[in-house]
């Protein structure tokens, strides 16, 4: 009996440290730079934030060091007409703001947040570089003033600002989307602690976007009107050549979260066989059964569910029904492979993104 109740004892404390150890990783499935499990101790956490708040602001100063005074540079230094100017800054600052639309398509489909902030902060920083030449250099800016005679910039001249402004456009649309999601990937969503840490980090997350806005339009402005352009453009450079080295220190304290997939990519699947079968003026009746949602692969939408044999179907709202046809197969039970398709959330999802739309367009 002796020897029987040792053995029990040896397997508890066995079972506990297993428990321990399992504890000691990470377990919301991110990895660490070698793909392993991450360490809590030594990777993540608050551990890893400094870095992400370090480029962030960074990254924010050198954005806004050149959205807020742009129309000003263009107006006196390349003597474009207020017209001119308003409408170049315009069309610039709304494709910094539909890029990321790719930037988070690239990082949730196929590269990941951190390679897609690291790649894109490259071309960032290519951008900041060619502005910052195009302000420098006397052959890639038009001539001074001569009394009221202002020589407008030439076609090369205006190619070298302008790819420097869109390669800036191209970059923040992959660091935008990105690095907020980067930064709540170092905390496990499964640990309570972490939890709680997570909540702390978007306030100094956004603190940090703040700092870098504040000096931007307050210093940088000063010393672009006081000091010259290419001290004005060459200060925001240099932040954001801090802002990639800073992102890239903090590499080993990282934890990462493989690509699962981008919503667009599923949407555009269901939108294209909607459109293959659109000669169809219904889904038909034997049909009606694959419009169901397996338990294992897509997680339960908010919406009213029965059980049906191991699935759940979803009753679909009475709009955008021709959307159903997308999941019609012809000679086979099984939902249509060739499009890609396996479950009925993704119709779901595509039907809210044309409801919320319907929503603003009231």
């Amino acid at each position: 009996m002796g020897s029987i109740d040792e053995e029990t004892s040896l397997l508890q404390v066995e079972e506990s440290l297993l428990q321990e150890e399992v504890k000691l990783y990470a377990e919301d499935g991110s990895v660490d730079i070698n793909g392993n499990p991450p360490l809590k101790q030594t990777t993540g956490n608050w551990k890893a934030c400094p870095f992400i708040f370090a480029n962030e602001c960074c990254e924010r100063l050198a954005y806004y060091g050149i959205a807020k005074n742009l129309i000003t540079y263009l107006t006196n230094e390349l003597h474009e007409t207020n017209v001119s100017a308003a409408r170049h800054v315009m069309t610039w600052q709304g494709t910094c703001y539909i890029t990321p639309l790719i930037g988070a398509l690239i990082a949730d489909a196929y590269w990941g947040r951190y390679w897609t902030i690291a790649c894109f902060s490259a071309i960032y920083f290519s951008g900041m570089v060619a502005l910052t030449l195009s302000a420098s250099v006397p052959g890639l800016k038009p001539e001074e003033c001569i009394g009221s005679i202002c020589p407008p910039a030439t076609t090369a001249q205006q190619a070298v600002l302008l790819s420097g402004l869109y390669l800036i456009a191209l970059g923040t649309g992959g660091i935008k989307p990105c690095v907020s999601s980067f930064g709540a990937d170092q905390f496990d969503h499964t640990d309570p602690s972490e939890r709680v840490r997570k909540a702390s980090f978007f306030n100094w997350f956004y603190f940090s976007i703040n700092i870098g806005a504040f000096v931007s339009s307050t210093l940088l402005v000063w010393v672009q009107e006081n000091c010259g352009w290419e001290s004005g453009f060459l200060i925001p450079t240099v932040f954001m050549g801090l802002a990639t080295v800073s992102f890239f220190f903090g590499t080993p304290l990282y934890r990462f979260q493989k690509p699962r997939g981008s919503p667009v990519t599923k949407v555009c699947q269901v939108l294209v066989a909607a459109y293959r079968k659109s000669n169809l003026k219904e889904v038909p009746q034997e049909k009606q059964k694959l419009l169901y949602e397996s338990w294992d692969r897509d997680s339960a939408l908010n919406r009213k569910i029965e059980q049906t044999e191991g699935y759940k179907k979803i009753l679909d709202p009475s709009h955008f029904s021709f959307l159903n046809l997308s999941f019609v197969t012809f000679g086979s039970n099984q939902i249509d492979q060739s499009a890609g398709f396996l479950t009925k959330p993704r119709l779901s999802q595509t039907m809210k993104l044309f409801l919320i739309r319907g929503c603003y367009a009231l």
